[in-house]
């Protein structure tokens, strides 16, 4: 009798490749299937020739009896309807306790959805976000399950022994929690990667339209800030990005269209940070800079009736430069906060229990935002499980004192000089609103007594003892019902 595969792979997009190379490559025997029928005969003929431990199947019946039970069928396609087509596909041919695996960048209510209805219909399901790219699915990304917990024990060698590694080993894999908890994180962490490439480009812009730098310089500095507390995946690909030459010699960077795409992951973080009442601020002007990047013909027409400051080169250059460094990281340091603020809500609403130690360590290696001070965020989350925010956390916290003013005179020259610096100024804002005791939102609650008698609390009296003032002397006694949304 032929020998059964391990697991089985629908979808054979770029990702969908390298995941079962990458199986592969580990030991398990994969068997693939891709509705295009054509794709699949150029994997195997291609990509996959020579082992014959991979095999394909030409219809979804064949392709589900292949697999060793209880069947492992890792999904790699189009988030949304078309999950839900492939898996109303495969079902007739599945057997209780078999396990599916939503691979792809789905959205987490869709994917908590799934595992409860399949679970009525005894099918483990697991939505898992898969993080790093074409080169991380190939070589080891990290990777983000969640779902049904019976279903752990079934996929977590496979899925640890194709993860990405730590420098002590560990794998960038383990459970997240119930439901569609491993997309939810999956999408903070798009979230953050959004922060993190908008600050990485305001970088760029100041170093080019203020400071005159070219390209090499500029990739002398990301190289030399890779060294540093700015370690990071992103910083690495910018530096190479700058030194990239065109075949007539000049850089290409300068050739590419200015308009930003997004697959959107990041207005999901944005749109879930509203529903939470999370001050997203600087992950959200990250998703609009994108989308003000697509106003290209808007821009160009604007640009034509107005003038801003003349940008002189400033004497101090260098200065500006270390200025630049530790705005940088300390924007990066409120992104990351932001983002992890918004999973602490969001286990919160949907009563799910992650683990941020676990979590930082999972972004450790293979993702798109893997960075050096992640371990240090692991052992924020270790110190102090409790941690409201990473921001208080005495190693950030003092990163962030030391960088005030150098973030501050950055976000000054930006300002003088007309150059944009959307998420490093909310970042800013952010961190100056976190720190102060006092806010204004004192008049914005009488403002809102005043005319729709929404009531107050006074700083004289218990909370949760709500007042409401009769501003005019015409308003009465009568007050609006108290509730936040």
């Amino acid at each position: 009798m032929k020998q059964k595969f391990d697991i089985g792979l629908i979808g054979l997009a770029v990702m969908g490749q390298n995941l079962v190379l990458n199986m592969n490559d580990h030991g398990y025997r994969v068997a693939v299937y891709n509705r295009t029928s054509s794709k699949l005969e150029d994997f195997l003929k291609g990509p996959a020739a020579g082992r014959d431990s991979i095999e394909g199947a030409d219809d979804l019946k064949q392709f589900i009896s292949m697999l060793e039970r209880p069947r492992k069928v890792f999904l790699m396609v189009k988030a949304g309807d078309v999950v839900d087509q492939v898996i109303s596909q495969i079902l007739p041919f599945l057997e209780e306790g078999d396990v599916i695996i939503d691979g792809g960048n789905s959205l987490f209510t869709d994917s908590s959805r799934r595992m409860k209805n399949l679970a009525e219909k005894n099918i483990l399901f697991i939505g898992t976000g898969v993080s790093g790219g074409e080169e991380g699915a190939r070589r080891g990304p990290s990777i983000m399950p969640g779902g049904n917990p019976a279903a752990w024990t079934h996929v977590k060698s496979i899925l640890q022994d194709i993860s990405a590694k730590t420098i002590k080993g560990e794998p960038c894999c383990d459970w997240v929690g119930d439901e569609g908890s491993g997309h939810y994180v999956k999408m903070i962490h798009n979230g953050i990667e959004y922060g993190d490439m908008q600050l990485i480009s305001e970088a760029y812009h100041l170093m080019k339209s203020v400071l005159k730098l070219d390209h090499d310089r500029m990739h002398e500095i990301f190289e030399k800030w890779n060294k540093g507390p700015l370690d990071s995946y992103l910083i690495e690909i910018t530096s190479d990005i700058l030194s990239y030459k065109d075949a007539d010699g000049e850089p290409l960077l300068e050739k590419i269209l200015d308009t930003a795409g997004q697959k959107g992951t990041g207005k999901w973080t944005g749109i879930n940070a509203l529903e939470t009442g999370t001050p997203l601020t600087l992950i959200s002007e990250a998703v609009f800079a994108r989308c003000l990047s697509a106003l290209k013909q808007e821009r160009v027409a604007a640009s034509e009736c107005f003038t801003g400051p003349e940008n002189e080169t400033p004497e101090n250059v260098e200065e500006l430069i270390d200025d630049l460094e530790k705005a940088l990281l300390a924007s990066k340091i409120v992104s990351y906060a932001q983002g992890f603020m918004l999973m602490r809500q969001g286990a919160l609403e949907n009563q799910w229990e992650l683990n941020y130690e676990a979590v930082a360590r999972m972004w450790r290696g293979g993702c798109i935002i893997r960075s050096r001070f992640l371990d240090n965020i692991s052992d924020a989350f270790s110190n102090n499980k409790e941690l409201a925010s990473l921001i208080v956390d005495p190693y950030f916290s003092k990163i962030l004192q030391d960088s005030q003013a150098a973030w501050r005179r950055i976000i000054n020259l930006g300002v003088q000089t007309g150059i944009p610096l959307p998420a490093m100024s909310s970042g800013l804002m952010f961190f100056d609103g976190y720190r102060s005791a006092s806010l204004p939102a004192n008049m914005l609650q009488a403002q809102r007594d005043y005319f729709g008698a929404h009531t107050y609390e006074r700083n004289d009296s218990p909370r949760g003892k709500f007042y409401h003032t009769d501003w005019t002397g015409e308003g009465g006694n009568v007050s609006s019902t108290t509730y936040n949304v």
